[in-house]
């Protein structure tokens, strides 16, 4: 005796699919675009599983500068970067550390990325403060 299979069946098997790889991706990593305020400012709290990093990018425009800080509960790898054709520039990186605060001078209009690791075994919080100047 031959099975069929409805093509809703292959539907719904293909949509609950899809829903458990988003589902694994979003789990994975926090990528958040930077939403300026009327005053300039972006702040947000992330939380961060074990082994997963959060990313927060948005354009910054030439002359500008950003003053960033953040805090961890645990040390995390950190960074700022952006992309160069190929390549991937870091003007600030920092392994183990749980908090810091820096200025990001802007010579050309581009998209930035600040980006923590968490290395740690359990989920941690982190609060991020960015301010353009």
């Amino acid at each position: 005796m031959k099975h069929q299979i409805s093509k809703f069946s292959v539907r719904r098997v293909v949509v609950a699919v899809a829903a458990s790889a988003l589902a694994m991706t979003s789990a994975r990593a926090a990528v958040v675009e930077i939403a300026w305020d009327t005053s300039g400012t972006f702040q947000r709290t992330v939380e961060i599983e074990p082994g997963q990093f959060a990313e927060i990018c948005g354009r910054v425009l030439k002359g500008q500068s950003v003053a960033w800080s953040f805090k961890s509960g645990a040390p995390m790898n950190f960074n700022i970067h952006f992309h160069e054709g190929s390549s991937v520039v870091f003007p600030a990186r920092q392994d183990r550390i749980a908090s810091l605060e820096g200025k990001l001078e802007v010579a050309k209009d581009r998209d930035y990325c600040w980006m923590w690791e968490n290395k740690s075994k359990a989920r941690d919080t982190l609060i991020v403060v960015l301010r353009r100047q």
